[in-house]
């Protein structure tokens, strides 16, 4: 199988793990303790996985939080899944993101992730 994340994930070591998903720090964050969690089947959105996958991975996004809680002190999170290249998934293997933030680190955070589509995020 030519994905990325099956290809490369199977040679590291994951920060969590547990039957059905794994969790990763992103290699190419967005801000410190940036984490991503996959699913151990190929599968291609959210959408596509079983209630026991999805469960799976909020299990360790629950522990890593503790985890990011504890090493980097954010002030607030991100929760993030893109699902088809139209969300801008470029990955076809189903990730969610985990996104520590701080303050200050952007000028204005309101509206979060309705930032998607900028002209949309302020209301």
């Amino acid at each position: 199988m030519d994905c990325v994340f099956c290809n490369k994930f199977k040679e590291k070591t994951p920060v969590f793990e547990n039957e059905l998903a794994l969790a990763y720090y992103d290699e190419f964050p967005v801000n410190k303790g940036h984490m991503l969690f996959i699913t151990k089947r190929h599968i291609e959105t959210f959408f596509d996985t079983s209630i026991e996958e999805q469960n799976a991975i909020f299990e360790l996004v629950r522990k890593a939080k503790i985890d990011l809680d504890n090493l980097y002190h954010p002030d607030g999170y991100n929760i993030g899944l893109n699902c088809n290249e139209s969300a801008g998934q470029s990955v076809m293997h189903i990730h969610l993101h985990l996104i520590p933030r701080y303050k200050g680190d952007v000028k204005n955070p309101r509206g979060g992730v309705r930032g998607v589509i900028p002209k949309n995020k302020d209301y």
